[in-house]
């Protein structure tokens, strides 16, 4: 199977390239250049830079290719939409046909232009369904009573805030809400979060968009999760299961193991 790869930043792309290689496709990676790691070329049989803003050159370059299966993988940060990168004329032109230019918004009209000139975007997560949460507790500490209770009241306000594109996780302690991540990140948010709890545990929810599909922005956890939750004192992570990528799975359980954090996986509502 021949797939186009859209290269944001993270260790995301280049797991993508490994697990395609281990399962034959030939993968072409289309890498931003504002986002993506210059490892991310080394691993890909073909790579094309292009600048966040170059739609006409990602069409252009796909085309070229004979592709019309893509896959998008790492992020893209949000806050570059407010930044001095130069969109060209097509993604001008999308940009003002826009109501607001929320994640859902420009990705779906992206999609739409794609879509026009006979290439697919695919489940981002097709090449590393291996790396899905799990259902439960994958680690050897459960979340304790007081940790369950504020799990479940955070993925009820984690669930309710998804459909605004306001970020994908809470932090809560003792049935509160003290941050919700916006544009800086999960690990600026648990900072943020432990600044206003005095010491006291948090416990870190993360869920993806309510949305059928897993095309793009799908939440991602890793082993550099780890140090930011103990530094925090955030106590528990509950993410969904088989909707959040766990990157270094194993070593991010045992490192959770080893601060004796929980981590959780929660069917999704």
């Amino acid at each position: 199977m021949r797939y186009g790869l859209i290269a944001g930043n993270g260790r995301f792309p280049i797991l993508a390239l490994e697990s395609a290689r281990r399962l034959g496709h030939d993968v072409t990676v289309v890498a931003i250049r504002e986002e993506a790691s210059p490892d991310v070329e080394a691993a890909a049989p073909r790579c094309h830079w292009i600048s966040l803003g170059q739609l006409s050159k990602l069409i252009e370059i796909l085309k070229q290719e004979g592709i019309t299966e893509v896959v998008m993988a790492g992020q893209v940060k949000h806050a570059k939409i407010f930044s001095s990168i130069v969109p060209d004329w097509r993604l001008v032109k999308l940009l003002a046909s826009l109501p607001s230019k929320n994640t859902d918004g420009l990705i779906g009209g992206v999609v739409r232009i794609l879509e026009d000139e006979g290439i697919h975007l695919r489940d981002s997560t097709a090449l590393l369904k291996p790396m899905l949460a799990d259902s439960g507790p994958m680690t050897r500490r459960k979340p304790d009573g007081e940790e369950t209770a504020d799990v479940e009241y955070g993925r009820r306000v984690a669930n309710a805030l998804a459909g605004f594109d306001v970020g994908q996780s809470v932090a809560i302690c003792e049935r509160a809400c003290v941050a919700v991540e916006a544009m800086e990140g999960t690990d600026a948010m648990l900072r943020r979060a432990a600044a206003l709890v005095n010491g006291r545990r948090l416990s870190l929810i993360k869920v993806a968009r309510r949305r059928e599909h897993l095309l793009f922005d799908v939440p991602v956890v890793g082993a550099g999760t780890i140090p930011v939750m103990r530094e925090t004192g955030a106590t528990v992570l509950a993410v969904e299961a088989g909707r959040t990528l766990m990157l270094d799975k194993a070593q991010t359980i045992e490192a959770a193991d080893e601060a004796r954090i929980a981590i959780t996986g929660l069917e999704a509502l």
